[in-house]
């Protein structure tokens, strides 16, 4: 025993001479040869069509290389060649699951270069189905992230809610994705009659099946043992990476643009923000479902404010915006979305840029997975809240 405890094992079909690839010493650790391990683009353990490049040491993640690029479709370049009022029609796709909120934050840029007063009625709505749009993103990764640890059923129960708001809002807009529903200057059309009914019932039935999210995966000791103190996030690193939204939430800062600079009438009601101690895996979580019973509350707070009056302003033939700049932030379900747009006084932006959440989200991924063995890297992927389109536009 003492012998074999000493010499060099060489593995299977490795001729005498060649590169060891184990070795075991007197004190029983073991040598192991780094090796890169690629997880994607295309692996059930990623949002998408994602690439993360893993620097492995055995089993442990000594360091990490997100590849981005893979569903690159030019949404900037394409929206300046499209008139303000087409370009609705391209934002609501760079997060698929985010279609209306990113549809609002342009009608937003454009109607305070047109210096646009927007209807009450329609600002309000606006903040209706933003917040419905925020818990069907968030019920997404509800469900995405228990598959990712193991669980499945979680995703049945998600996609139970989700249907229910889809076919609410598929009601008002005509579609369960991709709204198209702002326009500048207000909305397309008027909601349909028990449109607001519907929403006061769907949400308190929400709400009452959210205490199964958290009797399924808070309430059990797997998940908590595959989360609570994985890939923890400090409040100074996140800010350092341009973090926003849960993944931010979770360290601890309740930093939300419905909050620290109030768009629509999100000034004139209560908004909590959910925030975390740790952020770890665990706390990103806990804020994700603490987000869906704040936009529930938010609801429930709209339901009682939304005025009678039109939903728009009447537009001319071609919307031509002023010479200048404006840049808009909105809070986004996965964080903060701003969008620059740049006027020369045409019918078409001379540039449109977007800082899209996801984007930033990712960049504290090679900070998170340093450390981290092969399971909790999944554990960690699942809990940085991003889409895939939104990353690379």
């Amino acid at each position: 025993m003492s012998d074999l405890t000493t010499r060099e094992t060489v593995m299977p079909g490795t001729a005498p001479g060649e590169d060891v690839l184990l070795e075991i010493t007197g004190d029983g650790d073991f040598q192991t040869a780094d090796m890169q391990l690629s997880i994607g683009p295309a692996h059930p353990a990623t949002h998408g069509v994602f690439r993360i490049i893993l620097e492995m040491d055995g089993e442990k993640v000594v360091g990490a290389r997100p590849v981005i690029g893979y569903m690159h479709r030019g949404f900037e370049k394409l929206a300046e060649h499209r008139d303000y009022r087409q370009i609705m029609a391209l934002v609501n796709r760079h997060d698929w699951l985010s279609g209306f909120s990113n549809e609002m934050g342009v009608a937003l840029a454009v109607e305070r270069m047109l210096e646009m007063e927007v209807p009450d009625r329609a600002q309000w709505i606006r903040m209706l189905i933003a917040e419905w749009n925020r818990i069907l993103n968030h019920l997404m990764f509800v469900g995405s992230f228990a598959i990712e640890l193991g669980a499945i059923t979680p995703m049945f129960y998600a996609f139970r809610e989700r249907e229910d708001i889809q076919h609410l809002l598929e009601s008002a807009t005509g579609g369960r994705l991709h709204f198209t529903y702002n326009q500048v200057g207000g909305l397309k059309i008027d909601l349909p009659k028990g449109f607001l009914r519907r929403s006061a019932e769907l949400s308190t039935l929400v709400r009452s099946r959210m205490q199964d999210y958290k009797d399924l995966l808070l309430g059990s000791d797997i998940f908590r043992a595959r989360t609570v103190g994985v890939g923890p996030l400090p409040t100074d690193v996140a800010l350092s990476y341009g973090v926003s939204g849960p993944t931010l939430h979770a360290t601890g800062l309740p930093e939300d643009s419905r909050v620290t600079e109030p768009y629509l009438k999100y000034g004139e009601i209560d908004v909590e923000v959910p925030v975390g101690e740790n952020g770890d895996s665990f706390d990103r979580f806990y804020c994700l479902l603490g987000r869906i019973e704040a936009s529930l509350d938010i609801i429930d707070q709209v339901l009682d404010h939304i005025p009678a009056g039109p939903v728009n302003q009447k537009l001319p033939k071609q919307v031509k915006a002023p010479e200048g700049a404006t840049y808009v932030r909105t809070e986004n379900p996965l964080g903060q979305l701003g969008y620059w747009l740049e006027s020369d006084g045409g019918r078409t932006p001379w540039r449109l840029k977007m800082r899209t959440p996801s984007f930033s989200n990712v960049q504290a991924l090679p900070y998170l997975l340093q450390g981290t063995l092969v399971p909790d890297a999944i554990a960690v992927l699942g809990s940085v809240f991003f889409v895939v389109g939104d990353i690379d536009r």
